[in-house]
Order: C-alpha cells, then sequence, then structure tokens
C-alpha cells in the first residue's frame, strides 16, 4: 500500500496554484492518472519518486516513511527503487539497446524476455538515434522494468505507439505486472487507453486554491 497526502506550489498562467493529492494505491494494482494538461500529473509522479519535493504532508509506502514534511524524512530516489518511465524517454544517447537494460541488471535470461516483449530482438546493437520514436519508448519501458521494480511510474508511456503494438504491450505489460507484484501508477491523456487494464483512476482536477 502506498498512502499519500502531500500538497505542491505549482507556477500555473494564473499564478501559483496548490497541487494537493490525497490517495492510497492497492499494492499490484494499476492505476491510471488523467486530467487536463498543467494540473500536475506529471509533477505527483516524481513527488512519489523522490525526484520533487513536496511542500507538505506524507508519502509511507508498505509503512515505511518516504517523506514526511513534519519530521524532516525525504528517502532518496535509490532508496525508494521505483521504476520511472519520463515523458522524454530519458535515454542514454551512447548506450546501445542492450547496454541500457544490463546497465539495470545482468540477468540475461530476464533481459532476452524484456527484449522479445518490446519487440527490439534485433535492435540490441542500436543507440537511441537510431530508432524510431517507439522503439526508444518501448526501451525505455523496458529499461524501467529491468529492475523488476515493485513500484513503477509511468508517465504517457505509449504516446508514440501504434494502435496494434500499444494493445500488444499493455496485454504483455499486465501479465508481467500480476507475475512481478507491480504497483503501476500511470499518466495517460488518453482517457480510453486503458481502459478495461486499469484497476483503479485518480483524477486531478484544477487546482486547489
Amino acid at each position: 500500500m502506498i498512502s499519500i497526502d502531500i500538497e505542491k506550489k505549482l507556477k500555473a498562467y494564473k499564478g501559483v496554484e496548490v497541487l494537493k493529492v490525497q490517495k492510497n494505491f492497492k499494492p499490484g494494482c494499476i492505476t491510471r492518472i488523467t486530467g487536463p494538461s498543467g494540473t500536475g500529473k506529471t509533477t505527483l509522479l516524481k513527488m512519489i519518486a523522490g525526484l520533487v519535493t513536496p511542500d507538505a504532508g506524507k508519502i509511507v509506502a508498505d509503512n515505511i516513511v518516504w517523506f514526511d514534511a513534519a519530521l524532516k524524512i525525504n528517502l532518496s530516489p535509490q532508496l525508494r527503487k521505483p521504476g520511472f518511465v519520463f515523458q522524454d524517454y530519458a535515454l542514454f544517447p551512447n548506450m546501445t539497446v542492450l547496454q541500457h537494460l544490463e546497465y539495470a541488471t545482468k540477468d540475461s535470461q530476464w533481459i532476452n524476455r524484456l527484449l522479445k516483449i518490446g519487440k527490439l530482438e534485433t535492435f540490441t546493437a542500436h543507440k537511441p538515434e537510431y530508432l524510431s520514436g517507439g522503439q526508444q519508448q518501448r526501451l525505455a519501458i523496458l529499461r524501467a522494468l529491468a529492475i523488476k521494480p515493485k513500484l513503477l511510474l509511468m508517465d504517457e508511456p505509449f504516446s508514440a505507439l501504434d494502435i496494434q503494438m500499444k494493445t500488444e504491450l499493455i496485454a504483455d505489460l499486465r501479465l508481467l505486472f500480476k507475475e512481478l507484484g507491480t504497483t503501476a501508477i500511470i499518466v495517460s491523456h488518453n482517457p480510453q487507453e486503458l481502459d478495461g487494464v486499469s484497476d483503479d483512476e485518480y483524477y486531478l482536477g484544477d487546482y486547489t486554491d
């Protein structure tokens, strides 16, 4: 269980607004985060990961306090150990597909399984600049999964994929999440993208004054 009760001041076109999130994420479930642009969906993922610090509140995962503003507790991302799929992929330009995965794990069987899921088996020697946008996005997903994370945070992870590839990949990922017991939190601008796949949904509407 990941319990979140946090606040963060954010700059908006109307000035400074306050993002408030109070939500329990059930273990092993897929939660879809939706809402209009500019309401803090990406910021929420980064606060859970420890990449952005909330102004107030608490984040507790499996009874371990990750963040507590009052007690000045703020565990690093390395201690929280989430998998994270960034919207801009954040790939290493000088690393091949295989090197990206080997950087995260030395388990060759697991690497080969991920490459098959991402349909990148024939691209292992390619660097990101020689991959299409969809291939780069799939590599970013595979790299996040390489550490077998118990928490996976995904920011628009399927935006560059065609419908067939997206459908097949989502089906494979759902099985993988169940096998690993992974809690997945997925930001999506497409409300229908995860229909029939997500177990829960959290809507970030307008800011709270």
